[in-house]
């Protein structure tokens, strides 16, 4: 009998005993990660930076591979042609940010919201699929291996239901983090769109954990995980279709949110305590220079250049010049060229990002050379 997706709630005790124990721990290494990244001076920091790095790993997972010298090239120069993978994982940060100000504003995570999500990623208003004919195949052998709701009523019927299960609390009784999994299952199943599910589908996840205030900002490094289980990813995704194991799928997915939140901690300690021993030594190399602002420039762009830092210093082209070659003389950031253009790479800031998932110990990192 072919399997038929139905509607939410699940007719089945989400929260066994491993669940709630898994629960506990996730819970706990999220608060902490919450706690941590309160502890960065200003927030766009690590909104646009790990938003970048989230992008990158979840358009990894569909098979959408850059750099991150390209990705942060191409945040410097947006008059120059980027490689059609760097504008995907361009278009997926963007999405990000936006889904991100809409659920902040509104506390709600609507159909709206996922459509224009999609429609930011994929750059087309081709909204949810009316046309059938939509299968997931096994990538190496071509075999069918689900087959999503086809008819337009059915997948829009199912994602209003979707909504409310997001939306109200009243609709199931459960932990969020749990409901998390519900949701993200029910949304790659439901397959609700021609292309985009799999990236839109990561990206609700963050924006439900903002939107159940379990995080302020958009930070857990999800798409790593999923990487690296990949094939559990889709075994899981499986087996609750054709055998009901909403246990596994449930437990999969909080081990990701543990793991993902232990190492994101990890990293935006690294982040705080090298913001620090920046600003320890241009407050002692470079007294007049030293700003909060300035040194929120060389974090929020791991590449910079003189008009960012005229942008957030308000100074002139002349001083923001001056400002980036005694930057440099000191070791604080490596200056760079492509064509007639400079621009200044904080490289500590660069070896986390590069790290990330296992992060070096920040004294292990080579931080501001002496000048000769």
């Amino acid at each position: 009998m072919a399997f038929v997706l139905t509607p939410l709630p699940p007719k089945v005790d989400l929260e066994t005993r491993l669940v709630l124990r898994k629960v506990a721990a996730a819970h706990r290494y999220l608060a902490e990660l919450k706690g941590v990244a309160a502890t960065i001076p200003n927030e766009s920091i690590l909104i646009n930076t790990l938003a970048l790095q989230e992008a990158k790993d979840s358009s990894a997972v569909e098979n959408i591979i850059t750099t991150h010298d390209d990705l942060f090239r191409a945040e410097l120069f947006t008059d120059t042609a980027a490689s059609p993978a760097t504008k995907e994982v361009q278009r997926y940060a963007s999405a990000l940010k936006k889904g991100f100000a809409l659920v902040r504003q509104q506390k709600l995570l609507t159909l709206r919201h996922i459509i224009a999500i999609q429609q930011e990623l994929e750059q087309n208003n081709a909204g949810f699929r009316r046309l059938p004919g939509t299968t997931l195949r096994n990538g190496q052998t071509g075999e069918v291996v689900y087959t999503p709701p086809q008819e337009a009523g059915q997948i829009e019927s199912l994602m209003a239901n979707l909504e409310r299960f997001i939306n109200d609390d009243a609709v199931l009784d459960a932990d969020p983090l749990v409901k998390m999994a519900v949701v993200h299952y029910q949304f790659e199943s439901i397959h609700p769109f021609y292309d985009g599910n799999g990236r839109t589908g990561r990206i609700i996840n963050l924006l439900y954990l903002v939107q159940q205030e379990l995080l302020h900002l958009p930070i857990l490094y999800m798409s790593r995980y999923i990487i690296q289980h990949k094939s559990g990813y889709y075994e899981r995704l499986q087996a609750v279709r054709e055998q009901q194991d909403w246990e596994g799928w449930v437990l999969y997915m909080l081990d990701g949110v543990e793991q993902t939140a232990r190492q994101t901690i990890v990293l935006v300690e690294a982040i705080r305590d090298l913001m620090q021993q920046y600003k320890h030594m241009l407050r002692q190399r470079l007294p007049k220079l030293y700003s909060q602002d300035l040194l929120n420039n060389l974090f929020r762009h791991p590449y910079t250049k003189i008009d960012f830092v005229m942008d957030d210093l308000h100074v002139t082209r002349l001083t923001a010049t001056r400002y980036l070659d005694l930057l440099t003389e000191q070791g604080f950031v490596h200056k760079q060229k492509i064509g007639r253009s400079n621009y200044y790479v904080n490289q500590p800031l660069m070896k986390l990002f590069v790290e990330v998932g296992n992060p070096l110990p920040i004294a292990s990192i080579p931080l501001i050379r002496t000048s000769s």
